[in-house]
C-alpha cells in the first residue's frame, strides 16, 4: 500500500438487516476497512462510534439499516441509515447521572466521542428514513 494511503478517498456501504449480529459485523468491517487504507489509529474510537449508531438502528427500528463510512480530506465520517423516520433520542438521564440510565448512553457517547454528529431525515422513492452520522478527524 502506498505511504500516503490515506489521502486517497474512499468510500464503502454495509446494508444490515435488522439483527444485532449487525453490530459486530459492523465494528469488524470498520477495522478492516480501516486497516487496509492505513488509518489504524482512528480504529478504536470510530468502532466505539459505529456500534453505537448502528446499535441503536437495530434496536429501536423494525427494518434495514445500513452502515457507510467515507474518509476525505483528514475526516473520517460514519454515518447509519435507517427506515425511522423518527429522530434519534437525546441521551436520557436518571437523577441528573448519564451513568445510571439503563439506556440512552449511546448518543451521549457519539456526542462525546465524536468531533461532530447530527442527523437528518431522508425521503426516498416514497420511504422515509434518517441518517444519523458523526465525524472524526485525523488526530482523533
Amino acid at each position: 500500500m502506498p505511504e500516503n494511503a490515506t489521502d486517497a478517498p474512499c468510500e464503502y456501504s454495509l446494508y444490515i438487516p435488522n439483527d444485532l449480529r449487525a453490530v459486530t459485523i459492523s465494528r469488524r468491517t470498520l477495522r478492516l476497512i480501516l486497516t487496509m487504507h492505513g488509518l489504524i489509529h482512528l480504529v478504536d474510537v470510530a468502532e466505539l462510534l459505529a456500534a453505537e449508531l448502528v446499535s441503536n438502528a437495530v434496536r429501536h427500528t423494525k427494518g434495514p439499516a445500513a452502515l457507510r463510512v467515507r474518509w476525505s480530506a483528514g475526516v473520517l465520517r460514519i454515518g447509519v441509515w435507517d427506515a425511522d423516520p423518527e429522530p434519534p433520542e437525546p441521551p436520557c438521564l436518571l437523577g441528573g447521572r448519564l451513568d445510571l440510565a439503563e439506556e440512552g448512553r449511546g448518543l451521549a457517547l457519539v456526542k462525546s466521542c465524536a468531533d461532530v454528529w447530527g442527523w437528518y431525515p431522508l425521503v426516498r422513492d416514497g420511504s422515509r428514513g434518517k441518517y444519523v452520522w458523526c465525524e472524526l478527524g485525523a488526530a482523533a
